[in-house]
């Protein structure tokens, strides 16, 4: 059930993100105002790193933990680890 919602929330917002980024598109060939589209922009960021959220919790509470029931957790928390150094905004 956890996972399924968890995945559920992430399959919307990713969904909502796509719209948004259509009508960005859309913004753009219209010729809007810059700073209308750069707000949008951000919203659509702010919904994938939602979204990925989503799907980082769900793997912490299915993978990870299975593999540390089985004694094999520290490779999945170096892979978190990883993926957190490797693509979360250093600025």
């Amino acid at each position: 059930m956890h996972r399924h919602k968890a995945n559920s929330d992430a399959i919307n917002a990713l969904k909502t993100a796509r719209g948004q980024i259509d009508g960005i598109l859309k913004m753009l060939d219209d010729d809007r105002y810059c700073i209308d589209i750069s707000k949008q922009i951000f919203a659509v960021q702010s919904l994938l790193k939602k979204a990925n959220m989503k799907i980082l919790r769900n793997h912490l509470h299915s993978c990870v933990l299975s593999a540390m029931k089985e004694g094999q957790g520290d490779e999945k928390i170096d892979e978190i680890i990883y993926i957190l150094e490797k693509y979360i905004d250093k600025t």
